[in-house]
């Protein structure tokens, strides 16, 4: 048997890893081609001689006749079996004798050939299952019903499983491969380049995905269909008039109508699938090519992502509001090419049914058309909305990166102006838009109507002889519907293809800026480079000549906004090239002086896409200090680290940025000051471990932006930065014996900048880590489902905040439209069932008036309804958006630390546009076409009382299949709202870290990434098209149920039904499967996107920080007066649960006096700092400030009455005053005062625009040092009794951080302040210091007294060289 099924090609006859060891059991295609064949032969062959005696020995019971039937079916074709026709004849040909055996001898029913029929049967289910499963596998996109039915019939059960319990993401199906965005990508790309290359990105779009003949067959099956509907109507209408007619023919017109009804839905749900497979398809490539472009594949110029025209705010609503509107451009795209091809048959079969006066319904088309294209043109242009909005996420977005600065500078209440006076404008626009939307739609809905007026009209006014009966008016009314085509939705399409076209089409960083070299020789070259920022602006560096030889260490040293951060940029390529030549060789390492961190593992972020290498990979952590803090993170390096490093120190995060580079083992090292943001000590040990001649990196080329001076007499090379240009240039000594500028530079602070302090320089303690890991991975995907519909209560809360007068104006409006709508069809069939007298009809004129009347109430009480609903969701969109970001600002910054800003942005973006749009024109068109079933329905009942009967269970079963698939659709719309949020955190990430990874060369990696998001997201889109094509498909065919009872109803009630209620009953129940889709898709979009109202009601729950003022609570206008702190027995506690930050805290502090703060890493100075501004309330004991207890008044009127100077200097976009006074209480003359005293007012002058020059979003178009003196500009304005000062002076050189502690020690003389000692030196001559640990002060006195003692503080001065 064996040497058989190899003879023949085949598997073995038994595999039990086939049949049992495996999942999916299966047999042998040779067990399926011989053991499944040759039963059933085996057993006729073997019972077949003992059967023919049985029959034999019979008696005759009478020949039974040969019928033609039975000579068919004794006849069919066989498929030959390759093994089983070698051994066995076919067992058919015995069964034929058989069969005339027992015909011969009257046997009608036989047991063996039953059996062997079953038999057969049962054996070939085996292959059956097989070959469908082949089926399955290979149904290719043209075979897009066999798709269709088959996607719709998996729905099922994913409905079913939605409505019993909630959906994981486990449960969606895999994306197909034609769907991912690798493939749609790679096929744009090849298309684009092929014959794209001199069009538009509009016209790509719209070649690449809209015009395809499956989006173009199916609409025009459709079309005619439709018409082949009417044509049956006519017929119909004709048979009731014809008294004589058949029974059965009106059966038979009845049963036409409900076949091409049925014929019509599956069409029409073949060409949405297409439409929406198509649409996603296009928003996949729409997210694809915007991530490419600010990503460094397409290498977006960097001054473009600084401009405003092309924010973070202006990339999420691209990828939020415009891809949406691209997908409904999709579907409505085919109605520009259809709409003339349904006027034309409308209008021909008009002509053949009434002749000339038909033409006449031309003359509305070309009023309403024209005054549609109007309107569309004016609503194209209120882009002046999308612009609000994208200048509304912008600055969410810098609100989100910034807010612990609001925090502490209490300047919630100064933004929160500047986003409602975007969001009003926003609003404003869209109210414009919405009342030219309601006009534009009144008049296409009033279309039919005033084609219907004027056709018949000129009909009965030119002759009298004209006469209107049932079947002319209906047949009419029918065509004349047909006419309804929302084209008033494509210029909002056009408008985003406008805009992406325009992001799209920004310049992009030239290729060419660097030339990249094979590893020899020269490491890197500069000739007469001259770099600019922008391709318009002035050269920023000019006349730079440099060349580094391969494995020398260069330092680049000069004063704040000198260039040197700007030559390591455009060395990367990142500015514009204007003049000159630059070359690199070999592979680029980058560490900025902003460490870029991922929200992702510790490890991931050192590893960077690499490798793991166990002992490299630890000498690299030693080598950075990291050591020490695997041991306070709570994973270890497998520590989830959070957005922004959020719970990481300033150090930690470029100790990590450090390690990222090390660990790369690239040929040339470009560090802009990386020792910056560490002690003294730890920048020892980092440049003596891994940067200096002796660390991991000797041998490699490295360029180090540096302010520590002790580290140049190590550099073979070092550079001194001057206003853009290299003002000197040698080595050390060479330097120092020319006696220049650098060599009294050297002088002047070589005594000053010694080794200072051997503790790490991290803010946070253990438990900032502990409270930020506590949510780990969960914080991209975690979300907690509801039951298994959306909550009631968000209609309510919904509807409460559109108000209870809009509620009753809309549905008091839609009641009285379709009242009208209802009077004037049934005015006409009056009108068509008047006997005509002597061949004509008399009161033409007053039918007319009556219908003209009846038709323009309706097309009044439209525009009202439309209007009212879009006003009242503006008023509710006004209030959700206030309430959200009420919300949100008074949140504490324990929510920011485990909230992804992408979730925030999310709300803000996507949750708010669908407020905005989606929800009142889901409503618009519920409510409408409600209201329109209901009239269909009363029609109907009214003709054929009897179809009650049928339209009870209908509608209960449409309220069961409705439930079915609210449950599920819900669900899939959190899953995919969820599993959009990661795609805005990594576009937000990418942008952030874009130089990073640009210099790493990563870009692949990071595309690759984006692909998988955008994948996880579109895996959880394509369910819920899919699913409404289910619902829609079984819900249609519930309706052409109805239209099947109704005619059939009206064909047995033709003798008491007259043609004129007949007609108004047919043409309206060929009616309901678009009403039915219509609803069905409005009450899929109102359940889908009042979701949006839960998301961004989400965050009213939350846990909010104290108030901000408190009522009755007045303080003197001075306080602080004197600047006295006290604490008693003071404890804090980042979260309940966890250990204490700070305990049993007990001091006071003296107006006037100046006190350091010290202490290694997890002592709690930073905590100190929190607990004093309440970022972190009191777990225990209380704060005192000028004897007032901090807890009993208003957060804004502690924060405002007192001062922070933070490490991380953060800017706002907006003008330098704004920035430094955005409440604007401060007289020029004062702000001038402080720039001056920052030793920015040169700077400040010499720009154009001076104050009002505007900062880039986070102020990267000013350098780090800048925006620190900015910082100290504000503390001068503010001039508080109370100063903190947290390590302010990290960012900036020597000299820069001597003019600021000058600036300190004589503006706040007569201020309290607390340093956070980063420079111990700067705290020497301090009132006193105290010394942390744990959370406790271990030691607390005068500089002088404390190194008498010789403790804590003694041990950090030795240490630190200052003993």
């Amino acid at each position: 048997m064996e040497a058989l099924c190899n003879n023949s090609g085949l598997d073995p006859l038994w595999d039990w890893n086939i049949t049992w060891y495996t999942s999916t059991p299966d047999l042998t295609k040779c067990f399926q081609h011989t053991v499944l064949v040759w039963f059933p032969c085996v057993y006729l062959w073997t019972c077949s001689p003992l059967y023919l005696v049985y029959l034999q020995l019979r008696p005759q019971k009478g020949i039974i006749p040969l019928s033609k039937l039975c000579c068919s079916k004794t006849v069919r074709k066989q498929r030959p079996e390759p093994v089983s026709d070698l051994l066995f004849p076919r067992p058919q040909v015995l069964a034929v004798v058989l069969i005339q055996m027992e015909r011969i001898k009257g046997t009608r029913s036989s047991v063996l050939l039953f059996l062997f029929w079953m038999f057969l049967v049962l054996c070939s289910m085996v292959p059956l299952k097989v070959t469908i499963e082949q089926i399955i596998d290979q149904v290719s996109e043209t075979d897009s019903s066999v798709r269709l039915s088959v996607y719709t019939s998996v729905c099922e059960l994913l409905v079913v499983r939605g409505y019993r319990r909630p959906l994981q993401a486990a449960d969606l199906w895999t994306l197909r491969d034609q769907d991912s965005s690798v493939y749609i990508m790679t096929e744009l790309d090849k298309f684009w380049s092929q014959s794209c290359k001199q069009l538009q990105y509009g016209t790509l779009w719209i070649r690449s995905f809209c015009i395809h003949p499956k989006l173009s067959r199916a609409p025009v099956c459709c079309v005619l269909l439709v018409f082949s509907d009417v044509c049956v109507v006519s017929v119909l209408l004709g048979f009731m008039r014809d008294k004589d007619a058949e029974m059965w023919k009106g059966l038979l017109f009845a049963s036409l109508l409900f076949i091409l009804s049925c014929l019509q839905s599956v069409l029409h749900h073949q060409f949405m699938f297409h439409c929406f497979t198509v649409g996603m398809r296009l928003k996949t490539a729409v997210m694809g090519l915007v991530y490419r472009k600010v990503s460094p594949s397409d290498c977006l110029h960097v001054e473009t992502l600084r401009a405003l025209s092309c924010t973070l705010g202006e990339i999420i609503n691209l990828i939020s509001a415009d891809t949406q509107k691209l997908m409904d451009f999709v579907v409505y795209f085919n109605s520009v090419w259809i709409a003339p091809i349904e006027i034309a048959l409308c209008f021909y079969f008009l002509w053949q049914l009434l002749g000339l006066p038909a033409l006449a319904g031309i003359t509305a088309v070309v009023l309403i058309f024209p005054l549609n294209g109007i309107i569309a043109k004016i609503r194209s242009k209120l882009q002046v909305q999308m612009k609000f909005t994208d200048s509304r996420i912008k600055l969410m977005n810098e609100i989100l990166g910034g807010v612990k600065i609001l925090k502490f500078y209490s300047w919630e209440e100064a933004f929160l102006p500047r986003v409602n006076v975007l969001r009003d404008g926003e609003l404003s626009a869209l109210k414009t838009s919405q009342i030219l939307y309601s006009v534009s739609l009144a008049s296409f809905n009033s279309s039919s109507f005033l084609i219907a007026l004027i056709v018949f009209g000129v009909y009965v006014l030119i002759d009298e002889q004209n006469v209107l009966d049932a079947q002319k008016i209906f047949v009419s009314v029918a065509l004349i519907n047909i006419l309804k085509t929302p084209l008033s939705q494509l210029p909002f399409a056009v408008v985003s293809v406008r805009r992406l076209g325009n992001f799209l089409s920004q310049d992009e960083l030239k290729p060419d800026n660097v030339e990249r070299l094979p590893h020899n020789g020269d490491a890197v070259l500069v000739q007469d480079g001259f770099f600019s920022w922008s391709t318009s602006g002035p050269p920023y560096l000019q006349r730079i000549n440099m060349m580094v030889e391969a494995g020398s260490l260069v330092a680049v040293v000069g004063h704040v906004g000198s260039g040197k951060s700007s030559l390591l940029a455009a060395m990367l390529g990142e500015m514009e090239r204007r003049r000159g030549f630059v070359s690199i060789k070999g592979s680029v390492s980058y560490v900025p002086q902003q460490a870029w961190i991922q929200n992702a593992s510790l490890k991931d972020n050192i590893l960077f896409g690499g490798q793991r290498m166990e002992s490299w990979y630890h000498r690299v952590l030693d080598a950075c200090a990291l050591l020490p803090d695997l041991d306070i993170l709570p994973a270890r390096d497998d520590t989830e680290i959070g957005e922004k490093g959020m719970n990481l120190s300033g150090g930690q995060r470029q100790r990590v940025s450090l390690a990222r580079a090390t660990y790369r083992r690239s040929d040339v090292y470009l560090l802009d000051d990386p020792l910056s943001a560490v002690d003294a000590q730890v920048g020892q040990h980092i440049f003596d471990r891994v940067i200096g001649p002796g660390g991991l990196l000797k041998g490699k080329t490295r360029v180090l932006v540096t302010h520590g001076l002790s580290f140049l007499s190590k550099a073979d090379l070092v550079l001194v930065m001057e206003d853009g240009h290299i003002s000197e240039m040698g080595s050390y000594m060479e330097l120092m014996d020319r006696k220049g500028a650098f060599a009294k530079l050297i002088h002047t602070f070589s005594g000053t900048q010694r080794r200072e302090s051997s503790t790490l320089k991290d803010k946070k303690n253990k438990n900032t880590v502990c409270r930020a890991q506590k949510t780990g991975p969960e914080w991209l995907l975690t979300q907690v489902f509801s039951c298994l519909q959306v909550k009631l209560q968000m209609y309510r809360e919904y509807f409460r905040t559109v108000g209870l007068t809009f509620i009753m104006t809309i549905v008091f409006l839609c009641a009285f439209q379709q009242a009208a709508s209802l009077a004037y069809n049934y005015w006409l069939s009056l009108w068509a069932d008047e006997p005509p007298v002597n061949g004509t009809q008399s009161d033409h004129q007053l039918k007319l008036s009556v219908f003209a009347a009846l038709g323009f109430t309706q097309g009044l009480a439209m525009f009202g309804t439309t209007l009212a609903i879009a006003l009242g969701g503006i008023v509710a969109s006004r209030h959700l958006h206030t309430d959200l970001l009420y919300s949100v600002l008074h949140s504490p910054m324990s929510f920011f630390e485990v909230t992804p800003s992408g979730n925030l942005l999310n709300r803000f973006s996507k949750e708010i546009d669908a407020i905005d749009c989606m929800i009142p024109e889901g409503l618009k068109m519920m409510l409408g076409y409600l209201f329109k079933l209901l009239e269909v329905c009363i029609i109907v009942l009214l003709a054929t009382p009897f179809t009650g009967l049928v339209l009870l269970p209908l509608t209960g079963v449409y309220v069961c299949i409705q439930s079915f698939y609210v449950a599920s659709s819900c669900q899939l719309r959190r899953l995919e709202a969820v599993s959009r949020s990661p795609i805005y955190s990594h576009f937000n990430e990418t942008v952030q870290g874009v130089g990073t990874i640009r210099a790493f060369g990563e870009q692949r990696r990071f595309i690759l990434q984006a692909d998988r998001h955008i994948d996880n997201n579109q895996e959880a889109y394509f369910p819920r098209f899919v699913a409404t094509r289910w619902l829609a498909v079984n819900l249609e065919f519930l309706g052409n149920l109805l239209v099947l009872a109704a005619a059939i109803l009206s064909v047995r009630g033709r003798h008491e039904l007259s043609p004129g209620i007949v007609g108004l009953a047919v043409t309206h129940s060929l009616q309901v499967t678009g009403i039915l889709s219509w609803i069905v898709r409005s009450w899929t979009d109102v359940e889908n996107n009042i979701v949006s109202v839960e998301r961004v009601k989400e965050y009213e729950n939350t846990t909010k920080e104290a108030a901000w003022t408190l009522e009755g609570c007045s303080l003197p206008a001075a306080w602080p007066s004197t600047g006295t702190l006290q604490f008693e027995n003071f404890g804090l506690r980042y979260r309940k649960g966890l250990d204490w930050a700070l305990k049993d805290i007990s001091l006071s502090i003296q107006d006037r006096e100046k006190v350091g703060i010290v202490g290694r890493t997890g002592a709690g100075k930073s905590s100190l700092a929190l607990g004093i501004f309440r970022i972190l309330e009191a777990a225990s004991g209380r704060i005192l400030i000028d004897g007032i207890n901090i807890t009993q008044i208003g957060l804004h009127d502690l924060r405002s009455r007192i001062t922070i100077i933070p490490q991380d200097p953060v800017l706002f976009s907006g003008s330098v005053r704004m920035n430094l006074d955005p409440f604007e209480t401060c007289s020029d003359e004062d702000v001038w005062k402080a720039l001056e005293l920052a030793h920015l007012s040169s700077f400040v002058s010499a720009l154009p625009h001076k104050l009002n020059h505007q900062c880039c979003e986070g102020g990267e178009n000013l350098s780090l040092g800048q925006r620190q003196l900015l910082c100290l500009a504000r503390a001068l304005l503010r001039k508080t009794r109370i100063l903190v000062l947290d390590e302010a002076t990290a960012a900036v050189d020597l000299k820069t951080d001597q003019l600021i502690q000058s600036t300190i020690r004589t503006q706040f003389n007569d201020c309290t302040i607390l340093t956070i000692a980063h420079r111990l030196s700067t705290i020497m001559d301090y009132t006193r210091v105290i010394v942390m640990d744990r959370g406790s002060i271990v030691e607390m006195d005068s500089p002088s007294q404390l190194l008498h003692l010789q403790g804590h503080f003694y041990q950090m001065c030795l240490e630190a060289g200052l003993i």
